[in-house]
């Protein structure tokens, strides 16, 4: 990504097209959690601060973008979008417990648990991983559609996928495990909600085998990509960029792309993945733009 932070190709700017996506998604994430009187208020405020927080909303920006490029409408995506931020975000919080990967700050705030206390960061994460799904089940429409948007994303949320990940995560997170051990994980606890995102997308959007296909094979390499730069900025990043601290993972001794391949092939394999996503993409012909200008600034970004 360019020093100004814009990616542009021809006429697109994805500046211009993430502030906007920001500014749409952020207005629904507050109406959905506006709740009513039965929502104690002490929750209510702990999951706002969280799922309100200022993020690259990334996640929902894939699901946005795989509808267009399957010559679907955004705004009949956006519950799929919202409902993919509010697990991202439990994921978070409940990641950043003491018993998990204890951090205290993210997006450049105390992190839920700091802020509130443990016990309400565990309940405002439950309270997000279940108004995903009644988002969905309410807002995607037709009623089957909803229903398979449903199922794809619990699995992805699942104890197969994210929720796996994690727990692998855990156990192998300080030895001295392989390469394939490492993108194991990452697939599942980065990956797999990288890939439901644009697979939401796809739901909505009605596409068929060879877009979905194409999407999937974008998705996957997209996710690693984003996990090595992870890695990478946790090395040589700017705590104050990131809005988290650096060097926590590599102090640590945790498991990491550049522990295993060191900085220079880390950063080479991750330019060979966007080449090969990017690629990927062909099938979608220029309604996929806005995909490829995202896998660049994926490499390239700088928190």
């Amino acid at each position: 990504m360019a020093a100004s932070g814009t990616v542009e190709s021809g006429s697109f700017s994805l500046e211009s097209y993430s502030h906007d996506v920001r500014t749409r998604v952020d207005r629904a994430l507050a109406e959905y959690t506006a709740f009513g009187s039965g929502c104690p208020d002490h929750l209510r405020e702990a999951i706002r601060y969280s799922l309100l927080a200022p993020g690259k909303r990334l996640r929902p920006m894939l699901v946005l973008m795989a509808a267009e490029a399957c010559r679907g409408n955004r705004d009949a995506a956006m519950p799929a979008a919202c409902a993919v931020e509010m697990i991202h975000t439990y994921s978070l919080i409940h990641d950043d417990l003491p018993a998990m990967d204890d951090d205290d700050l993210r997006r450049g705030r105390p992190t839920c648990h700091k802020a509130f206390g443990e016990g309400t960061a565990i309940l405002a994460g439950d309270a997000l991983l279940t108004l995903a799904f009644e988002v969905l089940a309410r807002d995607i429409h037709p009623p089957a559609v909803a229903a398979e948007c449903c199922r794809v994303l619990a699995q992805a949320a699942g104890a197969t996928e994210l929720v796996g990940g994690q727990a692998d995560d855990l156990n192998e997170q300080f030895s001295s495990g392989q390469l394939e051990t490492l993108e194991s994980i990452h697939r599942r606890k980065t990956g797999a909600m990288f890939l439901v995102s644009l697979r939401l997308g796809a739901l909505v959007a009605g596409a068929g085998a060879a877009e979905r296909t194409a999407l999937d094979d974008y998705g996957a390499r997209l996710g690693l990509v984003f996990q090595i730069t992870d890695d990478l900025l946790d090395v040589r990043g700017d705590a104050a960029a990131m809005g988290k601290r650096a060097g926590k993972d590599s102090g640590r001794g945790k498991l990491t792309f550049p522990g295993i391949l060191g900085v220079e092939e880390s950063v080479r394999r991750a330019e060979r993945l966007v080449t090969e996503a990017r690629a990927a993409l062909e099938p979608l012909g220029p309604h996929a733009e806005a995909l490829r200008a995202l896998a660049h600034y994926v490499l390239e970004r700088k928190h």
